[in-house]
Formats: structure tokens, C-alpha cells, sequence
């Protein structure tokens, strides 16, 4: 027969493996959390190591382009129609000099280029005697087809506002293989560290006189020092193309990559007027 004594002992021991069942169960289901947890942890810490890199490469893209910092801050948009025509037929061409070429081009005449692109065609009326070596440089060139079927590779729309082109390679670390010298960085224009909407002027790495063949088309007032050299003036129908191109957005959603729209340059002229 179970004594009193042995039946509260029998009772307290149940009372005890019911209690440490339940704390197994939920140390285990603690755990489960917590692994859960530090998976997304996990997740989240590699995307941010990512998103670290690539704000790094960034950097560093923008200083060997238009050499400006923007600061994300748009969500990514689901993707505008590309409101540019096909390219025309054609392959960009493989050119290199080791040396930038001889002046050619009369300091005192007045000079025009013509962006034909796939967007539209964009008018710049050029700053001969303010950056004599820049447009000898655009008019060389030019004359050899180098810009021709090659893509506008990058557009800002938070922070600083540009259509960056004159890249072979499309990527924007391609160039004719000189540097010429800055030019007419204390160009009047440049009021209060901005770039006006209308300049045209050109990329470097972040060094002085490290300009090759890739260039910016500012269509909105963008704040910038005066380290790029400014040698144009856009026209007004190609201020509204290159809006038209800005309003179908880049590729990441956050202010700097590709541009939506099939930017393409046909042909580049440089005229004597």
C-alpha cells in the first residue's frame, strides 16, 4: 500500500519531469528561434557587406567618371518604356594614341558638335578659346568615327543630374589612351560650386589633367566642384532630349547606374562654323 509520504514524493517527482519537459521544449524551440533569426541576420549582414562594396565601387566609378558622390535615396520604380530608336548598324571602333594629338583647330573660330543619337539629336555649341585642347581633342576624335555606335553608359538623377558618355567600352573605364590638360575651370558659369543645366564638360579619374574622351551632359542645375572642365553650352532641344532620356529612369532604382533608355550615339561631328 503507497504511504501518504510516498505518494506526495511520487507526485513531486511528476510535477518535476512535466517542469523539465517543458523547459527542453522550450530551450529547443528557443533555439530554433535563434538560429532562424541568425540566419536572417546573416542574410541581412551579407547584403549589407554587398551593398558596402558596391557603394565603394561606386566611389570609385564616379571619381574616374563625372567624379561625383550621390546619395541613394529613391526606391527602385518599375522599369519606363525606352522612348529612344534603335541604333544604327555599326560596331564601335578599337582606337588608342599614346600621345595626345597636335593642335589643328583655329583657337579663334567658333565650333559646333552634334550628338546624333538614338534619342534625339543634341546641338553643342563649343568653347574654343576658353578650352582650346578639349575641343582639338573632340574635333581628332571625331574625325577618326571613335564616339560613333557607342553608349551614353551612366545617368544620375539624385543629387547631381548627368548623362555621362564617351566610353567605347560602354563601362566607364575606357578612353582614347591620352589625357589632355583641364581647361577653363574659373569659367564665370560656375556660381556657387554648380554645374548649370546646359554644360557640357568633361570626366576625369579625381586627378588634375587626367580628361580623355569621356565626357557629361548636365541637364539639371548639379552641385559639383570646379575640377571638370567645362568647353559647351547644349542647346535647347537638346536639354529636352536629354530630359526625355532622364525620365525613363536608371537601371537601379537608386539615383546612379545605366540609363533605361538605349542611349546610343550614332555619329559625333565637330563643325567650324
Amino acid at each position: 500500500m503507497v504511504t501518504q509520504e510516498q505518494r506526495r514524493r511520487q507526485l513531486a517527482r511528476e510535477k518535476f519531469l512535466r517542469q523539465q519537459q517543458r523547459r527542453t521544449a522550450a530551450r529547443r524551440k528557443s533555439h530554433m528561434r535563434n538560429t532562424v533569426v541568425a540566419s536572417v541576420l546573416g542574410v541581412i549582414v551579407v547584403g549589407s557587406v554587398v551593398s558596402y562594396a558596391t557603394g565603394v565601387f561606386k566611389n570609385d566609378d564616379k571619381k574616374a567618371n563625372a567624379g561625383a558622390e550621390v546619395t541613394p535615396s529613391a526606391s527602385p520604380t518599375s522599369k519606363a518604356p525606352d522612348p529612344c530608336a534603335k541604333p544604327a548598324e555599326g560596331a564601335v571602333k578599337s582606337l588608342s594614341w599614346k600621345t595626345e594629338p597636335a593642335m589643328t583647330i583655329d583657337k579663334s573660330a567658333d565650333y559646333t558638335m552634334k550628338l546624333a543619337t538614338t534619342c534625339g539629336d543634341i546641338d553643342v555649341a563649343l568653347n574654343t578659346a576658353a578650352a582650346p585642347h578639349t575641343v582639338n581633342s573632340f574635333d581628332f576624335l571625331a574625325g577618326k568615327g571613335f564616339f560613333d555606335h557607342t553608349k551614353c553608359h551612366r545617368l544620375t538623377t539624385n543629387g547631381i543630374y548627368v548623362l555621362q558618355c564617351g566610353d567605347p567600352k560602354g563601362t566607364g573605364s575606357g578612353g582614347p589612351g591620352y589625357t589632355i590638360p583641364d581647361e577653363n575651370l574659373k569659367d564665370t558659369s560656375l556660381k556657387g560650386g554648380i554645374y548649370p543645366a546646359g554644360t557640357i564638360a568633361m570626366a576625369n579619374t579625381g586627378q588634375k589633367h587626367t580628361g580623355g574622351s569621356q565626357f557629361f551632359l548636365v541637364y539639371q542645375d548639379s552641385q559639383l566642384p570646379a575640377s571638370y572642365t567645362p568647353f559647351g553650352t547644349i542647346s535647347k532641344s537638346g536639354l529636352t532630349v536629354l530630359k526625355k532620356i532622364a525620365a525613363a529612369g536608371e537601371s537601379t532604382g537608386q539615383g546612379d547606374g545605366a540609363p533605361n533608355a538605349t542611349v546610343v550615339i550614332n555619329k559625333l561631328t565637330v563643325t567650324k562654323s
